[in-house]
């Protein structure tokens, strides 16, 4: 088991907090007002997570600075009263920034009983082939 300080445990609590706030922002027809509160806690969550220092680093690497301009862009589009043009920046960047991880999720997601068999199928499985 992995052991959390407690920073990181307030990090999980805000980023999962972030994540019900943006997915609940969603749902209500892009609510803004729910969907700024999810990106500040997110992003303070994050920082929270794996500190402040290695969060400025992981966004403001130069081979990443598009992703990360399309993510806080969006975050300040979504801040500035538009929801639906800022969510769609915000999923642009967030896919550019963490699309290295992407691999690893999947790869740990096909080991989960009910999952794994459903993303082994054929068709799916096959998509996993193609570079993105």
């Amino acid at each position: 088991m992995i052991s959390l300080t407690d920073s990181q445990k307030i990090g999980m609590g805000l980023t999962g907090f972030g994540v019900f706030f943006l997915f609940f922002g969603m749902i209500l027809f892009f609510d803004k007002a729910l969907l700024a509160i999810g990106n500040i806690l997110f992003v303070a969550g994050l920082a929270f997570v794996i500190g402040l220092e290695r969060t400025f680093r992981f966004f403001f690497q130069k081979h990443k600075m598009k992703a990360t301009s399309f993510f806080l862009g969006g975050v300040f589009v979504v801040l500035i009263g538009w929801p639906i043009v800022g969510v769609v920046l915000e999923f642009y960047g967030f896919f550019l920034l963490f699309r290295g991880f992407f691999p690893v999720v999947v790869g740990f997601i096909r080991r989960i009983p009910v999952l794994g068999s459903i993303l082994n199928l054929p068709f799916i499985s096959a998509v996993k082939h193609q570079q993105l």
